[in-house]
């Protein structure tokens, strides 16, 4: 396939997009510098809904933002689904979750597997944290780029760089205060580029938005009866649901990219607000991106054909670069690395805090006075950075895409096993160290396993989560029952000490 040439006037409208985000980092360094409640938290002064769009953004990558409408392209709606998972969510994290984080004012999710267990399953679920996000930036940075790169004549390695080198910049500077911040804008970015999308393919469309309804009623592409088919467990709504239920409990309790935004804003009430924001953009997410793709199924089956042998997961950037118009597709370009911006700063700046609370603060503060925590945390952005912007080019350079994967897969086993010990440790008072740590590493063998056996993703999710929990909790039982004080650590005990 021919690639198409990117143009003067969408490089002028990234490159400015670009230059105002590295704005907005340096806007924020002085403040960002004072201390690491700062860097870290932003004392506790960010506004409600800029938090919530600030989880939003992070949780959204440009992988979603391309693989969404390709799922609704290929094949229906049925993912959709599990964006519902977060209005369920959201009450049990407001009840039974975030009161813990709060009261103990933790930099760190992990802080919380100290108090309640011991300080090894806080390096271990630290350690796990930072290794898995490493691995993830090289993704979030190498995927939409491979994508972007493939149908136009951008050349990958350059602006991987500069878009990956100058997110790396504005995090160093800014902080959490300056990546929430340059988070509101990118989200804005990424929702508004889906929306002009879907409002100029159907405009290319003969008859409009009425012939991309009778399109998606007449193929099925809503909905159809495989999505209650037991047996195509991929298509299966009731296992979608229950996995990515799984999966985004993950993220909101055991993921400290997500977790470290509970401390931004300055009362429980205002993080209770941030979380229904953010809720509410999940579901205005679903008509956007999904009715993304049915757009595009409708533009390809009557305006255009794909090339002979398109590989799909180019499909959003193919349609942005050849039909958009000059200006625009760069607006919506950047909107593809604001996607995926937003997610790698929340990660850089998460792995920092970790670095800093979990290891420097917690084990080696005596040795490494020399410079303030702040600095340190600085260092710690620009080498995890550098070495995953270094794992993205080596991946375009070698198309070892493999390697990378492999990686993921060992140490992502242990992500959604790790929110089956949060959830062991909250909602019972018997789960002790022994117990936690037995189940985290048996959960993540079968986790491994049921990978292995190439199962549905979302039934590997459901396998981790519940074999976590479940496991814990009976090692727990054999094991001597621990003396140690979890009151204010459980959901029986902590009305004892939490005040708001």
């Amino acid at each position: 396939m021919q690639k198409i040439g990117f143009g003067t006037f969408n490089w002028i409208v990234l490159c400015v997009y670009l230059l105002a985000m590295l704005l907005v980092g340096v806007y924020f360094t002085k403040k960002a510098s004072k201390s690491t409640d700062a860097f870290f938290k932003a004392e506790g002064k960010i506004p409600a809904w800029a938090a919530g769009f600030s989880i939003y953004a992070t949780t959204l990558s440009a992988i979603t933002f391309m693989s969404t409408p390709e799922q609704a392209f290929l094949q229906d709606w049925s993912y959709s689904v599990g964006s519902l998972a977060i209005i369920i969510l959201i009450p049990i994290l407001v009840k039974f979750y975030v009161p813990f984080f709060r009261k103990l004012s933790v930099t760190t999710a992990y802080e919380y597997l100290e108090h309640r267990f011991n300080p090894l399953m806080r390096i271990v679920g630290s350690i796990l944290f930072m290794l898995y996000h490493i691995g993830r930036v090289a993704i979030v940075i190498y995927l939409p780029i491979l994508a972007v790169t493939s149908v136009t004549d951008i050349n990958p390695v350059l602006i991987a760089v500069i878009v990956g080198g100058l997110c790396i910049i504005y995090t160093f500077l800014g902080g959490i205060e300056g990546v929430i911040w340059s988070d509101v804008i990118q989200g804005i970015l990424l929702l508004g580029g889906a929306l002009l999308v879907s409002m100029l393919g159907a405009h290319y469309i003969k008859g409009g938005w009425g012939t991309v309804f009778n399109d998606a009623m007449a193929d099925h592409k809503i909905i159809s009866g495989l999505d209650f088919n037991a047996s195509v467990l991929s298509r299966f709504i009731p296992l979608i649901f229950a996995g990515q239920f799984f999966n985004t409990l993950y993220q909101y309790t055991g993921s400290q990219d997500v977790i470290q935004r509970y401390q931004t804003t300055s009362t429980m009430k205002e993080t209770v607000k941030s979380l229904w924001t953010n809720g509410l953009l999940a579901i205005i997410t679903v008509p956007i991106f999904y009715g993304m793709g049915t757009v595009l199924y409708s533009f390809y089956s009557r305006a255009e054909s794909l090339p002979k042998g398109f590989n799909t997961t180019a499909l959003v950037p193919y349609f942005i670069i050849k039909t958009l118009p000059a200006g625009i597709a760069g607006l919506v370009i950047a909107a593809i690395f604001a996607a995926a911006q937003s997610t790698v700063a929340s990660s850089l700046n998460a792995i920092s805090s970790c670095a800093i609370a979990d290891f420097k603060v917690r084990f080696f503060n005596d040795k490494f006075k020399q410079y303030s925590d702040v600095t340190w945390a600085r260092v710690i952005i620009i080498i995890s950075g550098l070495i995953s912007l270094a794992v993205a080019i080596y991946l375009m350079l070698s198309d070892q895409s493999k390697t990378l994967d492999l990686f993921m897969t060992i140490t992502g086993i242990f992500g959604v096993p790790l929110a089956g010990i949060f959830a062991v440790g909250i909602f019972t008072k018997r789960a002790n160290a022994t117990g936690a740590l037995i189940g985290l590493i048996a959960s993540a063998v079968l986790t491994y396993f049921a990978q292995m056996a190439s199962i549905s993703p979302f039934v590997v999710s459901c396998v981790s989560f519940i074999s976590a929990f479940v496991i814990s909790y009976l090692v727990s039982l054999v094991f001597k029952k621990s003396n140690k004080d979890i009151t204010g650590l459980t959901v029986q005990t902590i009305s004892e000490t939490y005040k708001g």
